[in-house]
């Protein structure tokens, strides 16, 4: 993760606390690496969240952290000391699973009060920790009520009170909302990351949601194939991919592929298989004559440009679908320089009511806009 800039002079440098520290962490099954050469620090009381397809290895990276698994190779500190060797059970960590297995013969207050009962403390102790808890996740009042008389959200908020209560450092969830609905999953973002912001606690997030990712966390790391391919901020990820599956894979994309025509000034010309000519702003150097693919966002491309805009891109597309979605609504539109179909947002000004499938437009999109890169 990147710390913040320089101090001003005169200053001393600000020491940020680091609650977790995943140092060259590999895992191997015989022959096959679930994790490979894995690194990245959480600073105290942040919200980092590992991002990835199915089977890419965040899961497995969790379980070693909380000692459900050895590493291969590497090592895990917390607060500084090394987990090597440290079972499950002593570690500093506390681990919320998508399905919550919550004790149903058991009331709320129970339920919370499980874990520090097996640490033999005092019944006076429990209920006011108990309580205290239910404050802080929104629940006060919710003790003596059954699991089965729970919501889904409240269920979460309940199985997250569990393992606050007993005070970890970290927090450890794995895909947590996975089991919710599209509705509950939604607030329950909103909620989670409101929830972290006020206990402090230090959230380490597992998720193949890339919305969940975006909208809570202060740092993301996006996994492939056992390997992190950037670790940034939300809105770093999604402005500055740094590589062709972080652009893919963290929010929509347009892909299309040509061939270099000419590189200088940090500015590439690029030929589509159709000839069309294709400018873009890029710090990647891409030697003339080999190819190279250009992502631009649905919402940067401009629906019938004024002719007057300066540094455009312009092609003319065929109007293929219009997606109705509310506010996130879209047209579906073919170019022949394009791989697939191409999304473009709608704005919600009902400027653009007057098209129609099959109907052929024009669009465009700034120059500043798209993030090149070689194929290789």
């Amino acid at each position: 993760m990147t710390r913040g800039g320089s101090p001003p002079r005169g200053c001393c440098p600000i020491i940020m606390e680091v609650d977790l520290s995943v140092r060259n962490v590999s895992k191997r099954f015989q022959s096959f690496t679930a994790v490979d050469n894995a690194s990245f620090e959480v600073e105290k009381g942040k919200f980092f969240s590992i991002l990835g397809p199915s089977g890419c290895g965040k899961t497995t990276l969790l379980r070693m952290i909380a000692g459900f698994e050895e590493p291969s190779e590497g090592a895990i500190y917390i607060r500084s000391q090394n987990m090597a060797d440290m079972p499950p059970n002593r570690r500093p960590v506390n681990l919320v699973f998508q399905h919550l297995a919550l004790f149903p013969m058991m009331n709320v207050a129970d339920n919370i009060g499980f874990g520090l009962g097996r640490r033999n403390e005092s019944k006076t102790e429990i209920k006011k920790k108990v309580g205290d808890i239910l404050e802080r996740v929104n629940l006060p009042g919710f003790g003596t009520k059954k699991i089965n008389q729970l919501s889904g959200g409240q269920k979460q908020r309940v199985a997250i009170a569990r393992s606050l209560v007993l005070d970890p450092t970290v927090l450890l969830l794995d895909e947590p909302l996975g089991a919710l609905d599209l509705k509950l999953r939604e607030q329950m973002k909103i909620e989670l990351k409101k929830l972290q912001e006020q206990v402090g606690t230090t959230f380490i997030y597992i998720t193949h949601d890339q919305s969940e990712a975006l909208v809570m966390s202060d740092h993301v790391a996006v996994m492939n194939e056992g390997k992190f391919e950037q670790i940034n901020s939300p809105q770093n990820l999604y402005s500055v991919p740094a590589t062709p599956f972080v652009a893919r894979f963290v929010g929509n994309n347009n892909r299309l592929l040509g061939k270099m025509l000419h590189y200088a000034d940090s500015t590439a010309e690029l030929q589509t298989a159709s000839g069309e000519k294709i400018l873009a702003r890029t710090d990647r150097k891409i030697d003339t004559g080999s190819k190279a693919e250009l992502f631009i966002r649905p919402e940067s491309i401009i629906i019938e440009p004024a002719r007057d805009l300066p540094e455009l891109n312009r092609l003319q597309v065929v109007v293929s679908s219009i997606l109705f979605d509310g506010a996130n609504s879209q047209l579906l539109v073919q170019s022949p320089g394009f791989v697939d179909e191409m999304l473009i947002s709608l704005p919600q000004n009902r400027q653009y009511e007057h098209i129609s499938v099959q109907d052929r437009v024009e669009i465009g999109w700034d120059i500043r806009a798209g993030n090149c890169f070689p194929v290789v």
